[in-house]
């Protein structure tokens, strides 16, 4: 009999990519599994570029009735990367025959602990990656998972639009493009206008194209502040599916703990990340080519959004973060 699984990885969107190399290393270990993938909408738009997957749960928590019944599944196993109380309260309700969830001391909810039937071994939040992390959330099923793979595909479509945006911009294809991601979710993570017209000022090379990326509203306020100071070409907005794209034509990136960091580093793609209250051992870098800007204050990591000093965020220089720009330009010429 073919096994069934369901992961549970609602949000968010640097969280999913974080999981999809347990998935992919499930996949590899059952090829003839069926598994399902719980997700938030948002989250659906990485998921469709995902081979391999049998289906795609949406959960709409204002029809939660409909919801549960779409996931659930007596003969499933129920994986919850997400370690919340309504994450492990869905695999409850999914009613699967097994629910395997992360220990007790890392969950960020401990109740959540109570609706597994099996548990991951403890691991350090301090020096283990959140990527090695759910990986161990593997383990109760015999898989000793070690690969950080990231089965991403993205459609010729999608490359081609946004490129057909790029060029609309005045981007030429013997430029390499330069992404500086400004914004970020978390206040918390966001790094200031004036260091970044500042930086863009300092981080200026022949034959490239910069480009101002933003998400929301605030970003684009802010990215707009930061083009007055720099004429910098402004991005379009863009899907989620279009900020993939983009990220993956890129030849470097330089952003905050943020998706579009986590994009590159799926993709392999050059980035500097710059980390105030997160921890890059835990969601930096794992791989070259890639470098984490961080200083470590007696309050860091506090995984805050927000902060009344954000002293981490001004402990980033502008010059430090040239530099590592310099290099990896070098480097990856």
């Amino acid at each position: 009999m073919n096994r069934s699984f369901l992961i549970i990885r609602l949000s968010s969107l640097g969280d999913i990519i974080h999981a999809l190399p347990a998935f992919a290393s499930l996949r590899e270990r059952f090829p003839q599994a069926k598994i399902t993938w719980a997700v938030e909408p948002k989250g659906k738009e990485i998921l469709d570029l995902v081979p391999g997957l049998d289906r795609i749960a949406v959960i709409n928590w204002k029809e939660l009735r409909q919801s549960v019944a779409s996931i659930r599944d007596n003969d499933q196993v129920a994986l919850d990367f997400q370690g919340l109380v309504k994450s492990a309260g869905l695999a409850f309700l999914s009613r699967s025959r097994e629910r395997i969830g992360f220990h007790r001391k890392n969950l960020r909810e401990p109740l959540a602990s109570l609706f597994y039937t099996k548990k991951a071994d403890p691991v350090d939040e301090r020096t283990t990656h959140v990527i090695a992390k759910n990986l161990k959330l593997l383990e109760p099923l015999g898989i000793e998972a070690k690969n950080y793979e990231f089965p991403l595909v993205l459609p010729e479509e999608l490359m081609a639009t946004v490129s057909s945006k790029l060029n609309e911009l005045g981007f030429a294809q013997n430029q390499r493009l330069l992404i500086y991601n400004i914004g970020a979710a978390w206040e918390t993570k966001r790094w200031f206008p004036e260091r970044w017209a500042e930086l863009v000022a300092t981080t200026r090379f022949e034959d490239t194209f910069p480009l101002l990326l933003w998400g929301n509203e605030l970003e684009k306020e802010l990215a707009l502040s930061i083009k007055k100071k720099t004429d910098l070409a402004l991005s379009p907005f863009l899907t989620v599916q279009e900020v993939m794209a983009l990220i993956k034509m890129a030849d470097l990136v330089i952003s905050g703990d943020t998706f579009a960091f986590q994009t590159a580093c799926a993709f392999r793609i050059p980035v500097v990340g710059l980390f105030g209250p997160t921890n890059p051992q835990r969601n930096g870098p794992f791989e070259p080519p890639a470098k984490a800007i961080f200083h470590k204050l007696d309050c860091s990591p506090c995984y805050k959004r927000t902060c009344q000093t954000l002293d981490c965020l001004r402990a980033i220089s502008v010059e430090e973060v040239a530099e590592a720009i310099k290099e990896l330009w070098r480097s990856h010429a």
